[in-house]
């Protein structure tokens, strides 16, 4: 494996107290009047980790799983902040000539989704679950299309042998960690040793075996042993390495059941469009479902009238304000590109609103007459505008939630599918809603809407 990133962060918070005198002139004799002024402490500054922090669990994991795609992180992907992020983070900003502020804007970050996408279908990257065990682990399909299974596990492989992925099982009395990884380091013969971990519930082993790169994971469950281990030819080490980190995190050796939806937030945050005169806007069901109050940003409260259930879309109502300028939804053209018009989450922006824009590749999905946006856009775009090659109105991106690979109890991330222009004027009509905007400034008619939960 590669060399563990050796980056260590400082964060220095500096306070100013002092206690000043100022000294007025004096006529002789006079004694000179002491004034205290008040002590200036400096308003404390956000840093990287508390941006991070502030994020929602899920996308944290999707972001160290993109790092980790892109060979800027190579750690373990559990969702938690760590320096080690937060230097993989200025590590990619450096990379791509940007300035090395530790937090991605939403352009960097929805060029390394794309990025970590490409490189996920270039290999094939698919989460299976193993029947003969019940393991759930990831595996890079294109470059091990070969499988066989047994009673003792199974194993994946590319045509040649060069890379191989073998999970295997046995019974032993006993079992711990540490007896585990010493078994290990002596099995098969020759084995050598670059760097191991042993954690009471885990190890994890990286070395040579032969003339090949090996990096295993095991784990036991009463008497049960389960091991992944992923073999690879040297000269394949830059395509194969940032897989295993993904394939590590991935693995799970005893799966406890199917993982639930996720808990709503407390403050959801997402983009709703103005499409009438008097107030009416088209949001995101899921953002604006069960919330005890309703906001758009600069507006106030809003109201929700009406939700299509199957689309995911949410009708809302302002009213008493003037000079909106309402979307034209004149029917775009679903084009391999659109450019989306969101107001991204405030910890993702440093507290701001500003309403900004990235563009998305449109890919039909067979099932269901979906189409995937991609790379979905960042937390906040959910009920964004999207706007064809010509300006015009192509439909609504909406965020849906999806398990990544990672911990079995991580948070879902996202997933992002295009509504069509169509489909949303249909929903305005059966709600009696008359879409009769003019303005073609998508930036304009965007609002932030702030949905407030117990």
């Amino acid at each position: 494996m590669r060399s563990r990133l050796a980056a260590t962060l400082f964060f220095v918070a500096a306070g100013v107290s002092a206690h000043a005198q100022m000294t007025a002139p004096s006529a002789a004799g006079t004694r000179p009047k002491r004034v205290a002024t008040v002590p200036v402490t400096p308003p404390a500054l956000q840093t990287p980790k508390d941006t991070a922090n502030a994020m929602a669990q899920g996308e944290r994991l999707t972001l160290q799983s993109d790092l980790a795609w892109v060979g800027e992180y190579n750690g373990a992907i559990t969702g938690e902040v760590s320096e080690r992020m937060v230097a993989a983070i200025k590590d990619y900003q450096k990379a791509k000539g940007s300035r090395q502020t530790g937090v991605l804007n939403p352009q960097e970050r929805a060029a390394l989704a794309e990025t970590a996408r490409r490189r996920q279908e270039a290999v094939g990257w698919k989460i299976v679950t193993d029947p003969g065990t019940g393991a759930r682990l990831g595996i890079p399909t294109k470059l091990v299309p070969q499988q066989t299974s047994d009673a003792n596990g199974a194993r994946w492989s590319s045509p040649t042998g060069t890379i191989q992925v073998v999970l295997t099982r046995r019974k032993e009395a006993g079992p711990t960690t540490a007896k585990l990884a010493e078994r290990e380091r002596k099995e098969p013969a020759g084995r050598t040793v670059d760097y191991t971990v042993v954690k009471p519930d885990f190890f994890v082993m990286s070395g040579l075996q032969g003339l090949k790169k090996y990096y295993l994971r095991g784990t036991f469950k009463g008497d049960e042993v389960r091991i992944l281990t992923i073999l690879y030819d040297q000269a394949t080490e830059h395509t194969v390495e940032p897989v295993v980190i993904a394939m590590s995190s991935a693995f799970n050796a005893f799966p406890t059941g199917a993982q639930g939806p996720p808990p709503k937030k407390t403050v959801d945050y997402g983009t709703g469009i103005l499409v009438s005169d008097d107030g009416a806007i088209v949001a995101d069901r899921e953002v604006t479902d069960g919330c005890l109050a309703i906001t758009i940003g600069g507006f106030g409260n809003a109201d929700r009238l009406a939700e299509d259930r199957d689309r995911g879309l949410a009708l809302l109502h302002i009213y008493g304000a003037r000079g909106l300028k309402p979307l034209n939804l004149a029917d775009g053209q679903t084009q391999a590109t659109v450019d989306l018009f969101g107001v991204a989450d405030p910890q993702n922006q440093g507290g701001r609103s500003a309403v900004t824009s990235i563009k998305a590749a449109v890919t039909p999905v067979s099932s269901g007459g979906e189409l995937a946006l991609s790379p979905p856009p960042g937390s906040g775009f959910s009920g964004a505008a999207a706007l064809d090659e010509n300006g015009k109105f192509a439909g609504v991106a909406l965020l849906k939630p999806v398990v990544v690979a990672g911990p079995t109890n991580a948070a879902p991330t996202s997933q992002a599918v295009l509504v069509p222009s169509d489909a949303v004027r249909g929903f305005l009509k059966a709600n009696g809603v008359t879409a009769a905007g003019t303005s073609t400034d998508a930036k304009a008619a965007a609002v932030r809407v702030i949905c407030v939960r117990k």
